[in-house]
């Protein structure tokens, strides 16, 4: 025999328990003692026990015995019940009202019989309260030991106490079945599941502007987080536009993006937007990221011109959430680079600088979540091409200043990708970040294209009908180079 429990425990509301279960926080009362004859220890839930004392908050004694089979009934116990038990779990437990202390019972996952033996119940209950100064009151004895399982019993009864739980216990209907404990728990999952998609297509149809994306907008590649963000239903008039106006979009919004960024007046880039136009591949250096931000970086014609951050417009959250702001060490900050700038992404290291030209600029933002802002002019020749880096939650600082040739190029390799609709996601949201805080003229245009007749130019004689105008070009930061 050893005993896991000696002494005193404290008890609220006249109840202590015994816990298996590592995912229940115990019983209810009723259903402690559902079905039962004996009202001091209630067994009807798998893995618990109800224990009941006279004292209603205190210390009582109380004492644990774990026996290999049956003790003596000792005859100094006033009232004495048995039941039946089965640990839920190797992690039994006497715990205390809410958890406030527990002890480890070391029991088996076995059945037990279980005897309860209690001894001044009635003095307890009349006095209600012990003090820390007070003698004890009342003790109990809990005994288990290796028994199947059988109806519980009340094998003395003594007090009043005892016989008012006893009559309670009698009263109550008895517990499910197995079967039908089964179903219960079935049918609680099935609405926990139900509950569960239902809040998900809520959020989704939130996400998406109050209505559900179509299976090909939900599955494109593409920057489609960071677009919907500004406006969701542009992107439905995406989806639904079709494959030519896809295109049509694409090849604007590349357009849009260099022009406000001043990057129409370089050769190399006008050659891009024309093969765009005529369904050709883009030609070097566009079919290499890294040539590409070396040559934007390198070319002395490259404008400076800086926008605020193109902030999206608020709406009511789904659920309410904090903004927090993470800051990355210089090596995290390095990893995270996306977009064409990852593949020169450089992690900070203590070896001499390399050639200005070996490092390409940063990336575009990538998504309201993440930003990789550049420098608003190329690097000097004195100095090596670096980047800062910072992440953050929470809606978009507006004072931060965004290249826009670092953020115009991305409209022009996005509109290349082989799919009408990611081509088009991409290109607008690169031309949204291009565009900064003019971001809403922007997309007034790309949402008045999509609402045209389907006569739609195709490549090869689009260029003319989508070439941007001057009088359209968004406002601008820093200055013209001279050239």
């Amino acid at each position: 025999m050893r005993r896991p429990v000696e002494g005193e425990v404290h008890v609220h509301y006249g109840q202590i328990y015994v816990e298996s279960d590592p995912d229940s926080f115990g019983p209810g009362l009723a259903e402690a003692f559902a079905g039962q004859s004996a009202g001091l220890c209630g067994a009807a839930t798998p893995g618990a026990l109800w224990l009941s004392t006279g004292l209603h908050t205190g210390d009582v004694g109380f004492t644990v015995e774990v026996h290999e089979q049956a003790p003596p009934l000792d005859p100094v116990w006033e009232d004495v019940v048995e039941v039946s038990f089965r640990p839920a779990s190797a992690d039994s437990a006497l715990v205390q009202w809410a958890g406030e202390a527990s002890w480890d019972l070391g029991l088996e996952e076995t059945d037990y019989r279980v005897r309860y033996c209690a001894q001044g119940m009635d003095r307890a209950g009349e006095k209600d309260t012990r003090l820390d100064d007070e003698p004890q009151l009342d003790r109990y004895l809990l005994q288990f030991w290796p028994a199947p399982p059988e109806r519980d019993r009340v094998l003395r009864q003594t007090s009043q106490s005892a016989a008012y739980w006893h009559g309670y216990a009698r009263k109550l209907p008895p517990p499910p079945t197995p079967a039908e404990r089964a179903e219960s728990e079935r049918r609680a999952r099935l609405a926990r599941e139900t509950a569960e998609r239902e809040r998900l297509l809520a959020f989704e149809r939130h996400r998406w502007g109050g209505r559900l994306p179509s299976a090909t907008l939900r599955e494109v590649r593409g920057n489609v987080s960071g677009l919907r963000d500004f406006d969701p239903d542009l992107l439905h008039a995406l989806d639904a536009a079709g494959p030519a106006a896809q295109r049509a979009v694409a090849l604007f919004a590349a357009h849009r993006a260099c022009e406000a960024a001043g990057l129409t007046a370089l050769d190399w880039v006008t050659g891009a937007l024309t093969a765009l136009a005529e369904g050709h591949p883009l030609p070097p250096p566009f079919d290499d990221d890294t040539l590409m931000w070396q040559t934007l970086a390198t070319d002395p014609r490259l404008p400076d011109r800086t926008v605020g951050r193109a902030v999206p417009p608020e709406r009511p959250p789904f659920r309410p959430s904090p903004s927090d702001t993470v800051a990355l060490s210089p090596q995290e900050a390095a990893t995270m680079v996306v977009g064409p700038a990852r593949a020169v992404a450089r992690q900070p290291s203590r070896q001499p600088a390399p050639d200005p030209a070996a490092a390409g600029p940063p990336s575009p933002p990538r998504g309201p979540d993440t930003v990789a802002a550049g420098p608003p002019s190329p690097p000097r020749a004195s100095e090596p091409g670096e980047y800062g880096l910072f992440v953050s939650f929470g809606p978009p600082d507006p004072s931060v200043s965004v290249s826009q040739p670092h953020a115009a190029l991305p409209a022009v390799t996005g509109a290349a990708e082989p799919v009408p609709l990611q081509a088009a996601v991409d290109a607008v949201y690169a031309a949204v970040v291009a565009y900064g805080e003019d971001w809403p003229a922007l997309l007034a245009e790309v949402r008045s294209l999509c609402a045209r007749p389907p006569a739609w130019p195709t490549p090869g004689s689009c260029a003319g009908h989508l070439s941007p105008s001057p009088g359209n070009a968004p406002g601008t930061r820093g200055h013209r180079p001279h050239m």
